[in-house]
């Protein structure tokens, strides 16, 4: 669950992210952003917040909840990484309903790619290991 300070729970605050913010669409869901700066209003917290959007076009409450769980946590993981003063509104496409979380992911990332919100590269964590050819012979640690 999203802490209360990096939730978007009124109605207003999700018109403005709606109306003012820039867009980008994936095939299961679309991400709306606004970044303010901080120093320009004293009113909008810093940290960055997200709110969820998931019709009943998605499904029933079974499945709209689910879509709603699996995003919230993914956004969790991302919200750490946005610049402070981003709120975000994350809206689920009737196609999410059976889409798998890293389908979810992949879309959330790309989306964030595309508003310049999370970069291109690789985590420094996330290095691809060398793969050694089929036909090499095993490698025991043994030097002799």
């Amino acid at each position: 669950m999203l802490p209360a300070a990096a939730r978007l729970r009124r109605s207003e605050d999700f018109r403005v992210v709606l109306r003012r913010g820039s867009r980008a669409g994936r095939r299961r869901l679309v991400v709306h952003a606004l970044t303010t700066d901080p120093s320009e209003a004293a009113d909008v917290p810093s940290a960055a917040r997200a709110g969820f959007v998931v019709s009943k076009a998605v499904g029933n409450s079974v499945v709209r909840h689910r879509v709603s769980r699996r995003l919230r946590h993914l956004v969790s993981a991302k919200l750490g990484t946005l610049p402070a003063g981003t709120s975000l509104v994350v809206r689920a496409l009737p196609p999410s309903s059976t889409a798998s979380s890293a389908e979810l992911g992949s879309d959330l990332d790309a989306a964030l790619r595309r508003l310049g919100l999370l970069s291109s590269r690789r985590p420094a964590g996330d290095v691809p290991r060398p793969t050694r050819p089929a036909d090499a012979t095993p490698d025991h640690g043994s030097a002799v």
